[in-house]
């Protein structure tokens, strides 16, 4: 049970950058099903993948980083959460996005899966089985995403700024809880 909540967190974290564009997209005038479902499908697939990636990596060095491992944890995490809060706070509000197909979508697509690869390094470090986490972190950034576009178009490009700060502060959370938990 204590990984599910894990792994929910990480997956909300980690969606919130995906969520914001979503929402950005249907607040630029860009919300149809059609949009909705290809942003989701886009942006689930690029999040579930990512980590995957990151796995093998932090697998393939597993021995080498176990002493530190708490502490990558702490600085990956919690340096994607500052991230995600100083992109919040820097980006203009007034420009509306532009619609996202073809390759700007896969590229945004993968531009906010970074985050999920870096998270994925600490799998290991997490004891989280993979394959599910993946596609729990897949899962949750598609419905996400899809549901974003469709508030975008409803309400404003403000709650992308807020999903932002909310996904960096869950992973400065959750970095700080696996350092602490490995600590002590």
């Amino acid at each position: 049970m204590e990984h599910l909540a894990v792994i929910l967190f990480l997956a909300f974290g980690l969606a919130m950058d995906a969520f914001a564009v979503a929402v950005a997209q249907g607040a630029a005038g860009h919300s149809s099903a059609r949009n909705a479902f290809r942003t989701g499908a886009a942006f689930g697939a690029a999040q579930g993948i990512m980590p995957f990636f990151g796995w093998v990596l932090g697998s393939t060095f597993v021995t080498q980083i176990a002493v530190i491992d708490h502490w990558i944890a702490l600085v990956l995490l919690s340096g994607l959460g500052l991230k995600m809060l100083w992109e919040a706070r820097a980006g203009d509000e007034d420009e509306p996005a532009p619609n996202l197909s073809g390759w700007a979508l896969a590229t945004a697509a993968v531009a906010t899966s970074i985050d999920a690869l870096a998270a994925g390094i600490t799998f290991p470090t997490l004891d989280l089985p993979v394959l599910w986490t993946c596609v729990v972190i897949g899962l949750v950034t598609g419905i996400l995403s899809v549901v974003g576009v469709f508030i975008g178009g409803i309400a404003s490009s403000r709650i992308g700024k807020f999903a932002e700060v909310m996904g960096g502060l869950i992973l400065i959370a959750l970095g700080i809880k696996i350092f602490i938990e490995h600590q002590f």
